[in-house]
């Protein structure tokens, strides 16, 4: 079986797996467990941040944010696909009592401009934009790297009318490799940002939020804690972590490679396929659910997104042997 799902489906690999068993292990909600605090202080250097903040997933990374830049009744603007609007359960209004306000966006992605003539003068009667969320990559946008000067020029706009900005980072380390562009570079102009050790990175569980310390250590903990993110002896997921960063982001340049020849041979056999920046492929098929329950019984596993769309992730469990199955699956599907 090749599973195409996501990048999260990965598994540990044998050396990960060691490296979280000899990890050095406290309490972290006590604030004493040297392998989390190990990770923190890596995640905030790779980012540019003060400090950085371990929790169970992107989800509760995002909300926290969400939790710590607003109040009840403020705006929160992002792009019409991103993940808090569209895959987080409605926690921005379950848990900070905020409006979300999607703007239509061009591969998942909105531009200084198209936010500028979205703003709104202050006036009692419209909710006040108090936070940005950028997803960077964009995931319905089809894994696509937002150019710097975007991630900029969206920052200062957002800065410009008083908000605060957040950086969804799922994916940022696909973004880092594809760009070429440090970490810390591209989220220069964010005041939180939040990464996932489970996408891409092989990972069993974890993300990370890195901020302004003052932040993070105050509320932020707190937050965590009444969210249910604090973990006892979570060294060894932050073990996972660790070694994730030092041996799994370069090779994310593998995964990239492998979803174009996924991408270039689905397109010679006569699907239409959105061209990949990263690690997804988005192909159309004549119909998306029948099509994805076919793969399946060949052996292949997908999403179907839409009726007549399929998406399709490469990760550390695919190697060249599964792109070349996932191609002779696809042969026997009925083209759009």
């Amino acid at each position: 079986m090749v599973d195409l799902r996501s990048d999260t489906v990965t598994r540990p690999t044998a050396a990960m797996r060691a490296a979280m068993m000899a990890a050095p292990l406290g309490d972290d909600v006590l604030g004493d467990d040297p392998s989390v605090q190990a990770l923190e202080a890596a995640v905030a250097a790779l980012l540019g941040k003060e400090a950085a903040l371990f929790v169970p997933s992107g989800t509760m990374a995002n909300q926290l944010a969400i939790r710590l830049h607003t109040e009840p009744g403020d705006e929160v603007i992002l792009e019409a696909s991103a993940h808090p609007y569209l895959y987080e359960a409605g926690a921005a209004a379950l848990i900070s009592g905020v409006q979300l306000r999607p703007l239509p966006g061009v591969r998942g992605q909105l531009s200084p401009d198209a936010l500028r003539a979205a703003l709104r003068a202050p006036d009692p009667h419209v909710a006040p934009f108090r936070l940005l969320c950028v997803e960077d990559t964009a995931n319905r946008g089809g894994g696509s790297v937002h150019p710097l000067d975007a991630l900029d020029g969206l920052a200062a706009v957002a800065h410009g009318a008083g908000a605060a900005t957040h950086l969804d980072g799922a994916r940022l380390w696909n973004a880092v490799v594809a760009s070429g562009v440090p970490a810390a570079r591209r989220v220069a102009g964010y005041d939180t940002v939040s990464v996932c050790l489970s996408k891409g990175l092989g990972c069993p569980v974890g993300s990370v939020l890195a901020g302004p310390r003052a932040l993070l250590q105050g509320r932020g903990r707190r937050m965590r804690k009444a969210l249910g993110g604090g973990m006892r002896q979570s060294g060894l997921l932050a073990a996972a972590g660790l070694y994730a960063l030092e041996h799994h982001i370069e090779r994310l340049a593998t995964d990239h490679a492998r979803a174009a020849r996924l991408a270039e041979g689905l397109a010679a056999a006569g699907f239409p396929v959105r061209p990949p920046e990263t690690n997804m492929v988005y192909v159309r098929v004549a119909d998306g659910p029948a099509a994805a329950a076919q793969l399946a019984g060949a052996g292949v596993r997908c999403f179907a997104l839409s009726a007549d769309e399929l998406r399709l992730v490469t990760h550390l469990d695919v190697d060249d042997g599964g792109i070349d199955h996932a191609l002779r699956a696809f042969a026997g599907l009925p083209r759009p």
